[in-house]
C-alpha cells in the first residue's frame, strides 16, 4: 500500500479543477429526544481525478457528506458544488437529472435488482439515462469483462460471491461514466479478500482517471486510498 496523506485538502501544488468543493456545510436531523447535528460547518475540496478516503467512527457525519455531495440530501447552510455545479437547495428533477450524468453510487448491501441478470442490472440505468439500449448493453458487457464479470452476464446477483455482487455494483455505478464515483462503506459487507478485491478494483480505476470518494470506519481500507478526511462529531478533523 502506498502512504495516504491525512488532510482536509489537496495538495498545494494541485492546479486542477475541483469535482468537488463544500463549504459550510450543517445538517442537522429532526430526532425524538434532541437534533442530531450531522454535520457542523465541513469544508472539503476534491480535485479531478483524485481518490479521498473519509474516515471516522459511526455517527460522526461522513455518510451524510457523501449524500450531500450526491444530491440525495442538501445542506440546511452552506454550499455544495460538484463538478462546477452548485447541487444545494435543487429540486428533485434537477438532482436526478444531475445525478444520471454525473454521480454513481455505490453502497455498502449492493442495491441490485435481484429478479434480474447482472447484464440486465448494467442496461436499464443506462437505457434510464437516455442511452440507446444497444449503447448500454454494449457498455454493460465492457465493464463486466474489465471487472472480470464476463462469464457471469446472464447469473442473477443471488447465485453471485459477495464480492461478485459489490464488483456488479461499482460496474452498474459506472455505466454512464460518473464525473464521480461515490462509495459509502464499500467493503463493510464483505470478508477481507472480497474487501481487498474490491480495493484493488478501486484503486485500478483511480490509475484510469476516475475521481473517487469512498466513506470508511476501516483504516486500512482508507490506506488503499490517495488521501484521508478525517471526521469526528460532524466536522472535519484539521
Amino acid at each position: 500500500m502506498t502512504t495516504t496523506d491525512v488532510t482536509a485538502t489537496p495538495p498545494e501544488d494541485a492546479v486542477e479543477a475541483l469535482a468537488v468543493r463544500v463549504r459550510g456545510a450543517k445538517r442537522t436531523f429532526a430526532a425524538e429526544l434532541a437534533p442530531v447535528r450531522a454535520l457542523r460547518g465541513v469544508d472539503l475540496d476534491v480535485r479531478n481525478g483524485e481518490f479521498v478516503a473519509v474516515m471516522g467512527p459511526s455517527g460522526c457525519g461522513k455518510s451524510t457528506l457523501l449524500n450531500i455531495v450526491a444530491g440525495l440530501d442538501t445542506v440546511d447552510e452552506g454550499t455544495v458544488e460538484v463538478a462546477g455545479e452548485r447541487v444545494d437547495n435543487r429540486d428533485e428533477n434537477w438532482l436526478a437529472r444531475f445525478r444520471r450524468h454525473h454521480v454513481g453510487f455505490v453502497f455498502q448491501f449492493f442495491n441490485l435488482l435481484d429478479g434480474v441478470s447482472a447484464l440486465d442490472n448494467l442496461i436499464m440505468p443506462g437505457v434510464l439515462a437516455g442511452m440507446k439500449r444497444r449503447a448500454a448493453e454494449s457498455r454493460a458487457r465492457d465493464l463486466l469483462d474489465l471487472l472480470g464479470l464476463g462469464d457471469r452476464t446472464r447469473q442473477v446477483p443471488a447465485v453471485l460471491s459477495g464480492g461478485q455482487r459489490q464488483r456488479l455494483a461499482i460496474a452498474r455505478a459506472l455505466v454512464n461514466e460518473p464525473t464521480l464515483l461515490l462509495a459509502d462503506e464499500p467493503t463493510g459487507a464483505l470478508d477481507s479478500e472480497g474487501g481487498m478485491e474490491v480495493l484493488e478494483l478501486f484503486r485500478r480505476l483511480h490509475d484510469d482517471g476516475q475521481t473517487i470518494i469512498m466513506v470508511t470506519h476501516s483504516p486500512d481500507v482508507a490506506a488503499g486510498a490517495g488521501r484521508a478526511v478525517l471526521m469526528r462529531d460532524g466536522r472535519v478533523e484539521p
